[in-house]
């Protein structure tokens, strides 16, 4: 814990790496190859270090304290063989499952291995080694108890361990076969009550169930072994990276050299499973050699389940998570920009991203001007309509409009139809657009990629599927023809890998599965959006405000300066505040915008990142209204004012300071306040180059939720009070001034 602080800084910047590790070791039952695990590389970023370790103290045989007052048992045996093999050191702290469990979430220790269970629950709160050992839970009476199966548990009690998989099988049972739980904090418990006869039965993982009967507790099992979830070892989110790491390369290390074999068969002796079956060297190692490439990533930004933003606000998808594990795999690093699809692409274009993976579909016409990987996903394009909606056919279409991503196999396929079946075509830039147009009943239906519908639907977004999926075209990265060679080759030798390994299938199946058919659960109270979705709300709010306050500042100062030189006896400094004012007012927004990101930095090679070019968008176009307000300002006071002044004796900058602003700055006062409403809308617009503001992040949000109406409800209730706010500060500094 001496160095816990160090190790979490060094932790985030390695968190990618991990990532891989811990989907490289995906444990199968029932004797099942393993997806590959690490290659056996030593984590020398770790040794010599010390890490305090979190156990439970009663759970034989994962954990236990033998006769000589030692902790042993095979969580014991192998953190230790793991240390060992990769040179640090380890502090057991024996607390209790939940007591570890707690230390590790206040950084009292900076692992908890204690026979955990990878949930998804829990990794939202943790990261988890690779997993090493396949649990499964049953259920035991004593001996000589009458019970001979579940049917003959009604009206009993059963003991159950709090916060294990053997209490979560127990509770979605126990109303089938009528018995009440008893809930208790220790594994001991459990055993006691059924000896004591407070219990009839106890649920609990079925190795420490074999292991207790081995020992000679006077226990039977009733029932089939309900197979649960792999043990792992967890730290907390982003934190202990390297540990992580070390944990996963010394698991593989120890399974190819036997040691893994020996420690469970101590424990458990001739029915133990084997390292063959668990784990295996690997074929799509994740710990490479860093090769010091770094490549800067465009993507889209609402294409589930492509890319999308997850609830922990990152970018996730059959894409990134594709990305990230070739990365590891290969040893290069990336940094990911959503820009979405069309301004990802002129991003390319422009330089400011090396390469583009956005669902970007491989044709002819791209290969002119774009290199792509090897393909690494087909698809095809089916139509979506609304699950109440009459169309049944594309013969249904005729008169109807249908919507149409810009630039994707859904918008060439329907183009091709169209007039076949006469149908409008309704073009949008977002796959949320396309959904919200349908809904709004600007559409009857939309083309789309099938998964991305699956997916869809999956989420409960109302739709359903129409005719048969027509062939597609094949997905691929891009890059700029002729460069990034480098990109295109570590892409390609980590799909052959990843598709080798079965870590392709994994990410494919994580996200696709089997289960098309179940629709989630979405809740459409707009309190469950804010709940949930608090934290990116917030961040997104954060960059609207720090945006529109640093283009306000910059504005109101070229306002200044320009709205002199509008008056000025000097024709160069009219002539030049005239031009900058016709510009930026005589042009839109989004062309400023785009100009400023992906032009200029092509022209010049001064790139920007997407705040910058944001803030210096809204700063030079209100600095252009400004600028107007400030002439009209000074040129609404009387001029007889200033020739007062002038014939008094004062200079011209003294009469402008003391005479003419003072009278002209309660004329501004109001102007200046609404231009920074104006402003703080039109933050919205800069969402297109990926500034992620308040518009920006409800659009990850709801493309991952579906749930449109209520998400763009709780962000116009956001922009309403804060424009309600800045209405309300104009109207007092109005009275203020002409009081």
């Amino acid at each position: 814990m001496n160095n816990g602080t160090t190790r979490a800084r060094r932790g985030r910047r390695r968190g990618l790496a991990a990532l891989g590790s811990a989907i490289a070791l995906a444990l199968l039952g029932g004797g099942a190859a393993a997806v590959p695990a690490l290659a056996a590389e030593p984590a020398s970023d770790v040794a010599g270090q010390t890490f305090v370790i979190g156990t439970d103290t009663t759970f034989a045989p994962f954990e236990m304290t033998d006769t000589s007052g030692e902790l042993v048992g095979i969580d014991m045996d192998l953190i230790r063989a793991v240390a060992d093999d990769q040179g640090f050191t380890v502090d057991i702290k024996p607390q209790g499952f939940d007591a570890a469990v707690q230390a590790l979430q206040v950084d009292q220790v900076d692992a908890v291995i204690a026979g955990m269970s990878i949930t998804d629950e829990r990794k939202k709160t943790f990261d988890f080694s690779s997993a090493y050992f396949q649990s499964g839970v049953q259920m035991a009476v004593s001996e000589d108890s009458d019970v001979q199966s579940l049917e003959d548990l009604q009206g009993q009690k059963v003991a159950v361990k709090t916060g294990t998989e053997g209490a979560s099988y127990a509770q979605s049972i126990a109303n089938e076969y009528g018995f009440e739980l008893l809930t208790l904090t220790e594994t001991t418990d459990t055993y006691e009550a059924v000896k004591s006869g407070q219990a009839e039965a106890l649920v609990d993982d079925y190795p420490v169930l074999g292991y207790s009967i081995q020992q000679g507790n006077e226990l039977r099992t009733i029932g089939d072994r309900q197979e649960g979830a792999p043990y792992g070892i967890a730290v907390n989110k982003g934190q202990n990276a390297e540990l992580l790491s070390a944990i996963n390369t010394g698991l593989g290390n120890i399974a190819e050299n036997g040691t893994y074999d020996e420690i469970l068969e101590r424990y458990l002796g001739d029915n133990a499973p084997k390292a063959s079956d668990i784990v295996a060297p690997s074929t799509f190692a994740t710990d490479a050699p860093q090769t010091g490439e770094h490549f800067v990533i465009g993507t889209d930004s609402t294409y589930a389940p492509f890319e999308f933003t997850g609830e922990d606000g990152e970018v996730v998808g059959i894409d990134m998570d594709l990305l990230r594990g070739i990365a590891a795999n290969q040893g290069f690093t990336v940094e990911i920009k959503r820009l979405g699809f069309d301004a990802a692409v002129q991003a390319l274009q422009a330089g400011q991203v090396d390469a583009v993976i956005a669902g970007m579909t491989i044709t002819d016409e791209r290969e002119k001007v774009f290199d792509f990987t090897e393909p690494y996903f087909d698809t095809g394009v089916q139509l979506g309509v609304l699950e109440d909606s009459d169309i049944a056919s594309y013969d249904d279409l005729e008169g109807q409009t249908v919507a149409v991503k810009t630039g994707t196999q859904g918008q060439t396929f329907a183009e091709s139809v169209k007039d076949e079946y006469g149908f409008d075509v309704l073009v949008s830039t977002d796959t949320t657009d396309m959904v919200d147009a349908v809904k709004a009943g600007q559409a009857v239906g939309y083309f789309e990629d099938y998964p991305v519908l699956a997916y869809g639907i999956a989420q409960g977004s109302g739709f359903k599927l129409v005719g048969d999926k027509e062939v597609g075209g094949q997905y691929g990265a891009a890059v700029n023809k002729g460069e990034n060679a480098e990109f295109i080759e570590l892409f390609n030798a980590g799909l052959a890998n990843a598709k080798a390994s079965g870590f392709y299938d994994e990410v494919v199946n994580t996200y696709l599965g089997t289960g098309e058919d179940e629709a989630a659960e979405a809740s459409p109270n707009i309190f469950t959006v804010i709940s949930t979705y608090w934290p990116q709300l917030l961040d997104g709010l954060k960059w609207t405000v720090l945006a529109t306050l640093v283009a306000v500042v910059a504005a109101f100062i070229l306002g200044i300066a320009f709205g002199f030189a509008r008056i000025s006896r000097l024709a160069p400094l009219r002539w030049i505040a005239t031009a900058y004012v016709y510009v930026f007012r005589g042009t839109p927004i989004l062309i400023q915008a785009f100009f400023i990101y992906f032009a200029l930095p092509a022209m010049t090679g001064i790139k920007f990142d997407s705040f910058t070019a944001g803030a210096l968008t809204l700063s030079l176009n209100a600095g252009a209204y400004m600028t107007e307000i400030v002439r009209s300002g000074i040129q609404a006071v009387d001029p007889g004012q200033a020739e007062a002044s002038r014939s008094l004796g004062l200079g011209y900058w003294t009469t402008m300071r003391k005479v003419v602003l003072p009278q002209a700055f309660k004329i501004m006062i109001s102007s200046f306040v609404n231009q920074g409403i104006i402003t703080l809308k039109d933050t919205s617009l800069l969402s297109v180059i990926s500034l992620a503001e308040l518009t920006f992040v409800s659009k990850q949000i709801i493309a991952s939720t579906y749930l449109s109406a209520q998400v763009l409800t709780v962000v116009a209730i956001i922009y309403f009070t804060l424009i309600t706010l800045l209405t309300l500060l104009a109207n007092r500094l109005e009275r203020k001034f002409n009081a």
